[in-house]
């Protein structure tokens, strides 16, 4: 909103034609979400409070996480209030990317939101039914790797139509361009083509794979949201270097048209972030909920498929994914002992893996911070291969 301001008044006052780089209005977009975060984030905790939305800790876990029993859950409403109206000031509304991310990003708060709600609120403590969630989230997933195969193709929205009737015509036998191939970093020429029906599955899993691991991490004060910020902090380079043709050939990384604008969105995210980690952080006074931690997955996952990246957000996220690789193998060998033995057994003291660590004695910010800085390491190697080709 603020860019089409500008660009209506920059005649007038030159000093205004600031605001068609990007960079600026990811700066203060960074900004302006951080400054409503920590502005509302008292308001906001304070009626979470009131309305009785505390957070039920497992009696089988760690001991010390009784404590926390009723601390405000939800507060990822207070992260999506500064992604969203930040992006909206300062993104240009125009882009149809920044538009795809936010309608991802609220549409899988919404479903967090539901299930948060039903199980504070209504004391419900399965929340929405595993079914119910599973079939929303692939419902805005599809619909969102479905956009994406042919916006990520062509420069305009009219295009995008364009190439989708072609493949309709064509029988759906219709190929994509170079630009959608899965592209496996660290090499030049590498990549693998997906075709229309393998270029959706892929960005189905990426996109809910991401919400659901993201939500399996958030289980310790701060945890989960930093290296959300560190990772959304990447892709926002990615996507600055991805939407520029002399980079993205520089660089030897696909040109996607409008992909740069992603870096206000990231921008957003990581002021938002941090505004929450101000009260999260250890001894937390808000917790993220599902409303949050699916949102910002689906987010990322998102992000990480326009700028043709998703191995190198596997790569940047590895925390996620060895927390969500830990529940899966700890669920699947306890029902496979189960069944040859009569007696499940388990590989881990406790899932997902950070409760592990505690049980072995571990203390909360010990497990906190070292997974912090799995994640800058993981993060700095996953921007070298924006060089290392």
């Amino acid at each position: 909103m603020l860019l089409w301001l500008a660009q209506n008044f920059q005649q007038d006052l030159g000093f205004l034609r600031v605001f068609n780089f990007i960079t600026f209005r990811a700066v203060f977009a960074t900004l302006t979400a951080l400054a409503i975060g920590l502005i509302a984030g008292p308001a906001v905790i304070r009626m979470l409070a009131r309305l009785k939305v505390g957070q039920a800790v497992r009696t089988d876990g760690p001991q010390t996480h009784l404590i926390k029993t009723g601390t405000p859950t939800m507060g990822g409403v207070l992260i999506l209030i500064g992604i969203g109206i930040s992006t909206l000031l300062w993104a240009d509304l125009s882009n149809r990317f920044v538009w795809i991310v936010l309608i991802v990003t609220l549409g899988f708060g919404t479903v967090g939101w539901v299930d948060d709600y039903r199980k504070v609120v209504y004391k419900d403590p399965n929340g929405m039914r595993s079914r119910e969630k599973y079939f929303w989230q692939s419902l805005i997933g599809i619909v969102a790797a479905l956009y994406l195969a042919f916006s990520v193709s062509a420069p305009t929205n009219g295009q995008v139509l364009e190439l989708f009737i072609s493949w309709v015509r064509s029988g759906f036998t219709l190929d994509l361009p170079g630009k959608t191939d899965l592209i496996v970093p660290f090499f030049k020429t590498v990549s693998y083509p997906l075709g229309v029906w393998g270029f959706i599955a892929l960005t189905y899993f990426v996109i809910v794979g991401s919400s659901n691991a993201v939500n399996l991490t958030d289980g310790l004060d701060g945890l989960a949201i930093m290296p959300t910020v560190m990772v959304g902090s990447a892709l926002g380079i990615f996507a600055y270097l991805t939407g520029s043709v002399t980079y993205a050939k520089y660089l030897l990384i696909p040109h996607i048209p409008g992909a740069g604008e992603l870096l206000i969105f990231c921008g957003a995210m990581t002021g938002a972030g941090l505004a929450f980690l101000w009260y999260n952080a250890h001894p937390a006074q808000v917790f993220m909920g599902d409303v949050g931690a699916l949102a910002l997955g689906g987010a990322l996952g998102t992000i990480a498929v326009i700028v043709r990246q998703e191995i190198v957000l596997f790569i940047m996220g590895g925390i996620f994914v060895v927390e969500t690789l830990s529940v899966m193998i700890q669920v699947a060998y306890f029902k496979f002992t189960k069944r040859r033995t009569g007696v499940g057994k388990r590989v881990l003291l406790m899932a997902p893996l950070h409760h592990h660590y505690e049980q072995k004695g571990w203390k909360e910010t010990q497990v906190v911070v070292r997974f912090w800085i799995i994640t800058i390491v993981l993060v700095l190697f996953g921007l070298s291969t924006l060089k290392l080709r």
